[in-house]
């Protein structure tokens, strides 16, 4: 939107702001971070003035470490949601390449291990695509169903392995948990991976194919665009991505269990929806998902700090949802 030199000032930096969303994420982001510091002095800046600067980079290091996952998730829900779709086989998805690496890397070997660990996801995303682009099903369902039976699946290939023992990668546990020059060395892997997202979006004939199928599916259709091709990359790309997550989280959290990436199902949802992804289709920004993940990563401290129990988070979570769906729905008028 244009900006009129005679409109007053209030009324320009507001238009500002609507067409630049990342921004007040930004000052939001800032000033929920000055609250933690009043809730708990010291909790940000350094112990020792002057030794860290400003802000302890020990502190930004955990808060991107634990923000790493849940923004990769959260790409997930972004390029679903451009198509007004979602995929809530995200954590199962993880929580299942997680564990096949965990078992099979003390069986078969690290690189088997990784590549069997990705192929499950694989299939997830194969199955979600098909079922999204040919057999027509809502992608809510589709996602759901196909997360119920991967966990099923998990819950039989744990009797079959149960007694095979578990060994986390090296390399895995090198970038969860490791830091170079004060920061996680998963930004090795995210960096490069939150570039291509956002050049797939930006760039590619594809992203455009997700806008496209977001704002007027029929349209697309007419122009002669194959509906069910586009669905199928897709839900293959949020699995793998997904699955990717989970190996990054195995690393960080170093032990394995049926439910290891679950919870951060609804966050991920959260995160892309904050950031101003629209969950009726044709806009979305994966920047903007990735300062949501680091607002409900700040989010979480506060509520760890003010010894919040865990289902009050969730909720909280489903309320932040539907506070910021309304509000879309409130400014865009969209139905």
């Amino acid at each position: 939107m244009s900006m009129d030199a005679t409109d007053p000032p209030i009324a320009r930096f507001g238009r500002y702001l609507r067409d630049n969303p990342i921004i007040p994420l930004l000052i939001f982001l800032f000033l929920m971070i000055a609250v933690l510091e009043v809730l708990r002095p010291g909790i940000v800046t350094p112990v020792r003035a002057g030794r860290d600067g400003l802000i302890s980079t020990f502190w930004v290091g955990n808060l991107i470490k634990f923000a790493i996952p849940l923004a990769m998730l959260a790409a997930c829900q972004v390029l679903t949601m451009l198509t007004a779709g979602i995929d809530l086989s995200v954590g199962v998805v993880a929580t299942v390449s997680a564990f096949v690496c965990a078992t099979l890397s003390a069986i078969w070997g690290v690189t088997p291990a990784v590549l069997i660990a990705l192929s499950a996801g694989l299939v997830v995303g194969v199955v979600n695509g098909i079922g999204v682009g040919l057999v027509r099903v809502h992608p809510l369902i589709m996602t759901l169903g196909t997360g119920l039976i991967a966990t099923g699946c998990l819950q039989v290939y744990q009797r079959l392995v149960i007694n095979a023992g578990t060994e986390i990668p090296t390399f895995l546990a090198w970038l969860g948990t490791g830091r170079t020059a004060g920061m996680p060395n998963g930004l090795f892997v995210f960096i490069p991976f939150a570039l291509f997202i956002l050049w797939l979006m930006r760039y590619t004939g594809f992203g455009r194919l997700l806008f496209a199928l977001g704002s007027n599916e029929q349209a697309a259709k007419l122009s002669g665009v194959r509906a069910w091709q586009v669905y199928l990359a897709l839900y293959v790309l949020s699995s793998l991505i997904a699955a990717l997550a989970g190996l990054l989280y195995l690393g960080m959290i170093r032990q394995t269990s049926l439910s290891l990436a679950n919870p951060l199902l609804l966050p991920s949802v959260a995160a892309a929806v904050i950031g101003g992804t629209s969950i009726f289709g044709g806009r979305g920004s994966f920047a903007g998902a990735i300062v949501g993940a680091l607002i409900l990563r700040v989010l979480d401290t506060m509520l760890t700090l003010m010894q919040m129990p865990e289902g009050a988070r969730t909720a909280l979570f489903g309320l932040i949802i539907l506070a910021v769906t309304a509000l879309y729905v409130r400014i865009t008028g969209t139905r």
